[in-house]
């Protein structure tokens, strides 16, 4: 766990709410629809996928699933240009299953307390790699809290 500064970076996303039980079914389409928007318009990757959460409400949870682009970029339909947030983030890295991040949360926001940081109610995770591809406990997950 650490505390980094982040630049802001420019993404394209879309947002939307669901109970976070349906949240795993719905990120591979929405990731699908961005990268398909992305490609037919020849507009390049500039990070890993992300998720921000602007809230923690499990029943509707209010996220943001997208990709870091180079350069601004119009978006259309649901896919929205946007930004990811500068400014100093504590971060945490988590390596294995999604059903275990609860301990890298916990341990990531006792580090955030014991430093008496303000933190915003949003955050996001980036995914290093995906689960088509990797055993789930060869996930890698960077989990952004942002700083007051």
């Amino acid at each position: 766990m650490r505390i980094i500064e982040c630049a802001e970076r420019d993404a394209l996303s879309v947002r939307y709410r669901t109970p976070v039980a349906k949240l795993p079914e719905s990120m591979g389409p929405v990731y699908g629809e961005i990268a398909g928007y992305m490609a037919a318009n020849g507009i390049p990757f500039a990070g890993p996928p992300y998720a921000m959460y602007y809230n923690m409400d499990m029943d509707d949870l209010d996220v943001e699933i997208g990709f870091p682009v180079g350069a601004p970029a119009a978006g259309e339909g649901r896919v929205k240009p946007g930004k990811l947030p500068g400014g100093r983030h504590a971060t945490a890295a988590h390596v294995g299953s999604y059903e275990t991040m609860a301990k890298t949360y916990d341990a990531l926001t006792a580090f955030c307390k014991e430093r008496g940081l303000e933190l915003e109610e949003r955050m996001y995770e980036e995914y290093m790699n995906s689960p088509e591809e990797v055993a789930p406990e060869k996930l890698e997950t960077v989990i952004h809290f942002l700083v007051k």
